[in-house]
């Protein structure tokens, strides 16, 4: 091998990849089989071709290329063979293991931290987004500037969309990244404040709030289209969307309830994005209960579900309410030993299949008890001559319904604490059922 690279692939789209990951002795091969198929996934989000794959057994690191002489190799002799133009390993490479294996195998190498991070380039649409991508990007940039690019647009943590030209040198392009990671972080500080101030907004509202999380591809922007009967981006690909999506959703006996729709979690993502998508991750912590969607015919769903709630007790959201939702059923048959061990091991879950609207109705159910447990119906009995009680709550609560009589109006709504105060003396201790 040993030849230079001597070109650099500047648009990723039906780039012929061969892909790798390593199989350590306390590794099943079902789980290695399922990491390269999750790397097929995300490579071909990214919009690679993918024309050969290979699981290395793997015993321990090695500094140079992370593989022994040998393996590597053997690897490089498969990606020459199918005619591969890069090489994409599912596992992390430093920086200098990256340019050996351009070196060892006369090929484009990159990881899976770099799949991800092209992967989030390409989605992001709001300006959060675009800034949290390219800070990412740019830090993970900064240790690889060695590399032959010759445009800073190419060098692997440039923002998309702001390309600079011109042939730097090395120096140079680390002034220029470091100046323009101060800039994004800067910008964000912005942009997150106008975020916090959305937010506590809010907390203030009349309505209770709702977070749907889970990993990746597991259904939740189609559950948030399915609730809020609209038709937001779903499509049956890795990180379809980047931005949270916050929508009224109208449930049984007159409730509703803000939900949101919050990025996809996935093993391995790399922490630059960790860090820079952590106020959008944080969605989920100031949510009075969470939605967790499971892609329940996955053969890693109780290792996705796991690592979901890994994810958010990082963020402080562990000891939130959780709506456990099982979304694909229509893919498992009845008797299949992994729906009896979801049911044995979470009897609350509810099975849905949201493409074919099987489960729905349990599911809303679901939803408005867990609304309804927040802020239970209060009634209240108002003087006829005092409409503007009446006035206030339809303003700060969910009226549920009004009754009038010769001299009063009995109103029963749901209040959130922080309204409650201005119509307390007139609350009636005991729910009437004829309401």
């Amino acid at each position: 091998m040993n030849q230079p690279v001597t070109t650099e692939i500047d648009n990723f789209s039906q780039t012929r990849a061969f892909l790798v990951t390593l199989q350590p002795p306390s590794m099943d091969e079902e789980t290695a089989q399922a990491n390269l198929d999750e790397l097929e996934g995300l490579t071909q989000t990214m919009g690679l071709l993918t024309i050969g794959k290979m699981i290395v057994h793997h015993r321990e690191n090695h500094a140079k290329l992370l593989l022994g002489t040998g393996k590597a190799q053997e690897v490089a002799e498969q990606a020459e063979g199918v005619g591969a133009d890069l090489i994409v390993f599912d596992d992390d490479l430093s920086p200098t293991q990256q340019r050996n294996w351009e070196e060892f195998s006369g090929k484009t190498v990159i990881d899976r931290q770099e799949v991800i991070l092209e992967i989030f380039s390409q989605r992001a649409l709001s300006r959060e987004a675009v800034l949290q991508v390219g800070l990412a990007r740019m830090e993970y940039s900064l240790p690889r500037l060695t590399r032959s690019y010759t445009d800073l647009s190419r060098q692997r943590g440039g923002a998309r969309n702001n390309r600079g030209g011109g042939e730097m040198k090395l120096e140079l392009d680390r002034r220029v990244i470091l100046k323009k990671i101060d800039q994004f972080k800067e910008e964000l500080i912005q942009v997150r404040r106008h975020r916090d101030r959305t937010r506590r907004l809010r907390t203030e509202a009349i309505l209770p709030q709702a977070s749907i999380v889970g990993y990746t591809n597991a259904g939740k922007s189609t559950l948030l289209n399915v609730l809020a009967d609209e038709k937001l981006l779903q499509e049956d690909k890795l990180f379809a969307t980047l931005d949270p999506t916050t929508r009224r959703v109208s449930l049984s006996g007159g409730l509703s309830l803000l939900l949101t729709d919050t990025v996809g979690f996935i093993q391995k993502l790399p922490h630059h994005l960790v860090d820079a998508f952590r106020s959008t991750l944080e969605e989920a912590v100031h949510a009075d209960f969470l939605i967790h969607v499971v892609d329940v015919s996955h053969p890693q769903a109780e290792e996705q579900y796991a690592l979901t709630n890994k994810v958010l007790s990082d963020l402080g959201a562990a000891e939130k309410t959780q709506v456990l939702v099982l979304n694909k059923v229509d893919r498992l048959p009845a008797d299949a030993p992994a729906r009896r061990s979801w049911e044995l091991s979470h009897p609350g879950a509810i099975f849905v299949s949201l493409e074919n609207r099987q489960g729905l109705e349990e599911l809303k159910a679901a939803v408005a008890r867990q609304t309804l447990s927040l802020s239970p119906p209060q009634d209240f009995i108002f003087p006829l001559e005092r409409p503007d009680l009446c006035a206030y709550l339809r303003r700060n609560a969910q009226v549920l319904n009004e009754v009038y009589a010769d001299d009063h109006v009995e109103v029963r709504a749901v209040v959130v604490e922080a309204w409650l105060d201005a119509v307390r003396p007139w609350l009636v201790n005991k729910t009437k059922e004829v309401l």
